[in-house]
């Protein structure tokens, strides 16, 4: 099995312009086909509800593809970006409406923010 290597940044919003309206969707990590009842299956039985509540932009930057994800409903504010790397020692140029690196933050992680939403954060 290989290892993904992603980071994950805050994406500063006064400075991201989408470049196409997005795709609200649910998506898991699964690399390959998988057929629909199967897929069913899964989602009532494994993971974890309500869903999370997203549109996911695509933008390509340095020859780097850049997932945007702009939560909804209990996680409405919330913009990050991930792009994945093929080892730890990549280079990576940001882009200029990256923010804070967060890849190590756990509450930026979709199980987590079932748990607690951004909405419920703390912030100054």
């Amino acid at each position: 099995m290989g290892k993904e290597i992603e980071r994950k940044f805050r994406v500063n919003t006064t400075a991201w312009v989408p470049q196409d309206p997005g795709m609200h969707l649910t998506r898991s990590e699964f690399e390959y086909t998988i057929p629909v009842d199967d897929a069913a299956a899964m989602l009532r039985h494994l993971c974890e509800q309500p869903l999370i509540d997203k549109h996911r932009h695509v933008e390509m930057h340095a020859g780097r593809k850049w997932e945007i994800d702009v939560f909804h409903g209990e996680n409405e504010g919330l913009v990050v970006a991930e792009v994945e790397l093929p080892s730890e020692d990549t280079p990576l140029e940001l882009p200029l409406w990256v923010d804070e690196d967060v890849s190590s933050d756990p509450r930026y992680f979709n199980s987590n923010l079932l748990k607690q939403p951004y909405t419920t954060w703390h912030r100054s």
